[in-house]
């Protein structure tokens, strides 16, 4: 059986304040790095997948990210399948 990865990005919405992120730009600011303008702090899942077709990893992880691994209210996701 083919093995597939899938990475899952989840970061808070836009709209939505990062307090988390604002304290790591502080933190940066605070060591010398000016430059960094803003800091948005989010998760990053890997999944080892046991499916036979792009498809099917395709509708696992779409699914498992909108209904697990997310706050839909505050946050979104990103996600790509790794073969």
């Amino acid at each position: 059986m083919p093995a597939m990865k899938a990475h899952v990005w989840v970061m808070p919405k836009r709209t939505v304040l990062d307090p988390q992120g604002q304290a790591i730009q502080h933190a940066l600011s605070s060591l010398g790095f000016h430059n960094v303008r803003e800091v948005r702090q989010g998760k990053f899942f890997v999944l080892d997948l046991d499916l036979t077709t792009r498809e099917a990893a395709e509708n696992l992880v779409e699914r498992l990210s909108r209904e697990v691994l997310t706050n839909p209210v505050i946050e979104e996701f990103r996600y790509e399948i790794v073969d």
